[in-house]
C-alpha cells in the first residue's frame, strides 16, 4: 500500500514549501538503508532513519516531542540537546512503529547536540561518513516530525526549500543567547516549528547535509530563523560519545550555587522544572504562609531583577540568592501578564551549624 504524508493543516501553518510524501508512492515493502537514493524513492528511505522522540515538556512553551534520526545500524541517534531529554523516560519511535527505551548516552551543550542509544540491530540509518556540504542555491529536503504529525508508524513531515546562506549563528530564545555560534545554513523553508528540531536536511537525492536546529531568533533582526547545523560540525562530537571518548564542555557562568546557598523553596517558592538551557525563572507555585505568599506572589510569574541584576535563568536566580546574606532584604522585579511588580522580602536567618 502506498504511504502518504497527510500534512494539510500544517502545510496551512508552515509553508507553501511542504513536500508531501505522497507525491512520491513509496512501494509496500520497508525501506532499508541500501534503499537507491535519487528520485522520489529517496524520500521513504529517508524517513525511514528519521525517528520520533517523546520525553518531558507540556508546561507552557515546552512541547513535549522532537525529532532525531539514526546514525548506526545498533540504534545510536543524534538529535538537538533541549528539555525533552530531562525527563526520567525519553521514548524514540521508529518509521514502522516500533516503540524504544533511549538512554541518553552523551551531549554537547556548545553544539546544541545530544546522542541517544535505542537496543537495535540492522537498523536503516545515515552514514556520516558521507555526508555532504553543498553551497548557496541548492535545492534540499527537510525531514523532521514538526507539530507531532507522526505518532505511530506515519512517516515524518518532507518540506522542500533552498540554502539561502551559510553563515554564523548570532541567535537567540526570549532574552537567552544561544550557545552554539557556528556555521550553519539558512535555509528557505519553515523548519522553525515545534518538533522539527533534530531532523534532518538533505540533498534531493537524499545525502545528508545537517541537523534542524532549536527554534530562535535572530540576536539583530528578531525574525525567526530557519537554520540547520552543518554535519562537519558535529560528526567529531558524535563519533566520541559513541566510542566513549567524550567529556562535556562546560558552558560558562553555569557554575550551580553552593549547597549553603538560601533556596528558593525556603522563600516559599517552587519554580518551573530547570528541563532547558538557562531555564526562565517562572514561578510554578507558592507555598500558601510562607515568606513569598505574604507578598502576593503568584503561579506564572516570571522573576527578571534580583536587586536590580538581570536573572536570565532559574541558576542565575540561585546564584542571587547565594549571594544574598541571610538575614537581609531581596528585591525582586517580576514580569505578571504586561505588568512589572516589585516586592521586598526578608531573607530568613540560617541556623549556626554544631
Amino acid at each position: 500500500m502506498s504511504r502518504f504524508v497527510l500534512c494539510a493543516a500544517v502545510c496551512l501553518v508552515a509553508s507553501t514549501a511542504f513536500l508531501p510524501a505522497a507525491i512520491a508512492q513509496a512501494p509496500a515493502a520497508t525501506p532499508t538503508a541500501s534503499a537507491p537514493a535519487g528520485g522520489p524513492e529517496s524520500i521513504p528511505s529517508i524517513q525511514s532513519k528519521v525517528v520520533k522522540i517523546f520525553g518531558a515538556g507540556g508546561l507552557k512553551g515546552l512541547h513535549a516531542y522532537g525529532s532525531g534520526f539514526l546514525v548506526s545500524a545498533e540504534g545510536h541517534i543524534v538529535t538537538v540537546w533541549s528539555h525533552i531529554l530531562d525527563g526520567d523516560v525519553v521514548t524514540v519511535v521508529l518509521d514502522n512503529g516500533r516503540r524504544h527505551y533511549a538512554k541518553v548516552l552523551g551531549v554537547e551543550p556548545k553544539l546544541d547536540l545530544a546522542v541517544l542509544k535505542i537496543d537495535g540491530e540492522d537498523l536503516p540509518h545515515f552514514d556520516l561518513k558521507r555526508a555532504a556540504t553543498v553551497g548557496i542555491g541548492t535545492r534540499v529536503l527537510a525531514f523532521s516530525n514538526l507539530f507531532k504529525v507522526a505518532t505511530g508508524d506515519e512517516p515524518v513531515s518532507v518540506m522542500h526549500g533552498v540554502v539561502s546562506t551559510l553563515t554564523r549563528l548570532e541567535a537567540r530564545r526570549g532574552r537567552f543567547q544561544a550557545p552554539y555560534t557556528g556555521p550553519v545554513y539558512i535555509v528557505d523553508a519553515m523548519t522553525n516549528n515545534p518538533g522539527a528540531a533534530g531532523g534532518v536536511l538533505t540533498t534531493q537525492d537524499g545525502r545528508l547535509l545537517g541537523m534542524i536546529g532549536r527554534e530562535l531568533r535572530s540576536s539583530d533582526t528578531s525574525l525567526w530563523l530557519n537554520y540547520v547545523v552543518p554535519m562537519k560540525e558535529l560528526t567529531g562530537k558524535i563519533d566520541e560519545i559513541i566510542s566513549g571518548k567524550f567529556s562535556s564542555t562546560p558552558l560558562e557562568n553555569e557554575a550551580p550555587p553552593p549547597e549553603t546557598a538560601i533556596s528558593p523553596l525556603e522563600l516559599g517558592l517552587i519554580l518551573v522544572p530547570d528541563v532547558v538551557y538557562r531555564t526562565p525563572a517562572y514561578i510554578d507555585q507558592v507555598v500558601p504562609g510562607s515568606v513569598a505568599a505574604s507578598l502576593d506572589l503568584r503561579p506564572d510569574d516570571l522573576i527578571v531583577f534580583v536587586n536590580s541584576e538581570v536573572v536570565p535563568s532559574i541558576r542565575a536566580f540561585q546564584g542571587e540568592l547565594a549571594k544574598a546574606r541571610p538575614g537581609s532584604a531581596l528585591t525582586l522585579v517580576v514580569r505578571r501578564g504586561k505588568t512589572l511588580v516589585s516586592v521586598t522580602l526578608d531573607l530568613p536567618v540560617q541556623p549556626e551549624s554544631r
